[in-house]
């Protein structure tokens, strides 16, 4: 892939719609709150040291991880200044919009007030839209392993506590060993008040859970959807539906999902003609950001300056921006691939 590609994804204009929350949190940021509770927790307070804490043996050792990262999120200024930091570095890789997945049982149950959460992640939303004209929305997401517990607290936390910002509902966490009917009832409600749904489906498991994602919970977009390959008949329906597909090359290379990069999914997924995004997942854990995402997706894909921005307007196209917003980010993509010089 030439330096040229890597220049254009640079300063392309962006929008993001699978990235986590505390999963943002730059090394920076996760290593001042690992010093702010240092002999409490596990995770290094070096910025240098996390590289390694964060090499993953399996799917079972990232979820046991990250989950040590999220127990350093204490306090609402904690809340506030992680979610401000996180647009701030979205800004440099000039995303203007992004769908942020929040699981905000984590921290509701390890002590911060409902309303003060909220608060916290509506004041570093707005403050990140007039300081660096990043546009954030949220998915609140069910934590899987956390049981149905977890699903009613997620639904009345999103229902009757409520942020400004929130347009989807989500379910993430891993896939074996929690199935995804028993999440019905809760999406039913979500869904009923005017919420989107966005479940992970098929990234450990196979085409099954992409299956019952659509079935039974109401699946607009799937996040990861990586096994859904295997399976002709959803390939064909996810393509008639338009269904997008929110794929994460490096996660899932990360997470041990796939074994290696140029074994990804994506070309087959592409070629399917399926609505593919790219997006970057958790993205410091796995030593990557949306415009290495961008990168790996032009190399595995062969893509040119006019196919990386194709990637950038199905983002757009797959978001749950309103359509005066599509339109406006769609035209923004466009002027710049035309003044990019050729040659």
């Amino acid at each position: 892939m030439s330096r040229g590609i890597e220049a254009f994804i640079a300063g392309l204009p962006k929008a993001e719609l699978h990235v986590h929350h505390v999963g943002s949190a730059s090394p920076r940021v996760v290593a001042e709150l690992a010093a702010r509770y240092e002999g409490r927790t596990a995770v290094p307070a070096d910025p240098e040291a996390l590289a390694d804490y964060f090499s993953f043996t399996d799917f079972a050792h990232f979820i046991e991880v990250y989950l040590s990262v999220v127990d350093l999120v204490r306090d609402a200024e904690d809340v506030r200044s992680l979610t401000y930091g996180v647009a701030e570095d979205m800004a440099r890789q000039q995303i203007r919009y992004a769908e942020l997945t929040v699981t905000p049982y984590s921290s509701v149950r390890r002590g911060i007030p409902d309303v003060a959460f909220m608060e916290a992640i509506e004041d570093a939303r707005k403050s990140a839209e007039r300081d660096f004209g990043v546009v954030l929305r949220w998915c609140f997401d069910i934590p899987g392993e956390a049981g149905l517990a977890a699903a009613e607290e997620t639904a009345r936390l999103a229902l009757e506590v409520g942020a400004e910002g929130l347009v989807s509902f989500g379910l993430g966490g891993p896939e074996i060993g929690v199935p995804r009917a028993q999440f019905k009832p809760y999406f039913d409600r979500a869904r009923a008040a005017g919420l989107r749904s966005v479940p992970h489906a098929g990234e450990s498991t196979g085409p099954e859970t992409v299956w019952d994602a659509l079935r039974l919970l109401g699946a607009e977009r799937i996040g990861h959807g990586t096994q859904s390959v295997q399976d002709p008949a959803l390939l064909d329906h996810l393509g008639e539906h338009r269904i997008p597909l929110e794929v994460c090359p490096t996660s899932n290379l990360a997470t041990r999902v796939v074994e290696r990069i140029e074994e990804h999914p994506i070309r087959q997924m592409v070629d399917a003609g399926l609505l593919v995004t790219v997006n970057s997942d958790d993205p410091p854990m796995f030593g990557t950001d949306l415009n290495t995402e961008y990168a790996v997706a032009a190399r595995l894909l062969d893509l040119d300056e006019a196919g990386v921005a194709g990637l950038a307007r199905n983002a757009v196209e797959a978001s749950f921006l309103d359509p005066a917003g599509k339109a406006r980010l769609t035209a923004e993509i466009d002027a710049y691939l035309a003044a990019w010089p050729r040659g």
